[in-house]
C-alpha cells in the first residue's frame, strides 16, 4: 500500500487507511523508531506502563538542562 506524506501544520505525516486501523483495537499511542531505513509503529496498549517503578527507582531525572540564567534575559 502507497501513501503520501501530507502538511499537518509545520510538520508532515502520513495517513493511516482505516482498514489498516481496523486490525487493531482502536489504537492511540504509537511507538515510532526507524530499523534498517525504515519506519516502524508499534501500537503501544498503555504509554505509563512502569512510570510508577521508575519513579521508585529515582530514574526521573531531567533529559535536558532546565538551569535558566535569568540575567542574560535583560540583554535580550
Amino acid at each position: 500500500m502507497q501513501v503520501s506524506l501530507i502538511d499537518i501544520g509545520t510538520s508532515k505525516g502520513i495517513r493511516i487507511p482505516a482498514s489498516v486501523l481496523k486490525m487493531f483495537e482502536k489504537p492511540k499511542f504509537f511507538d515510532l523508531h526507524v530499523k534498517d531505513n525504515r519506519i516502524v509503529l508499534d501500537v503501544v496498549e498503555n504509554p505509563r506502563i512502569g512510570w510508577e517503578e521508575k519513579f521508585k527507582n529515582s530514574e526521573n531525572q531531567l533529559l535536558i538542562d532546565d538551569n535558566l540564567d535569568m540575567k542574560d534575559w535583560d540583554e535580550l
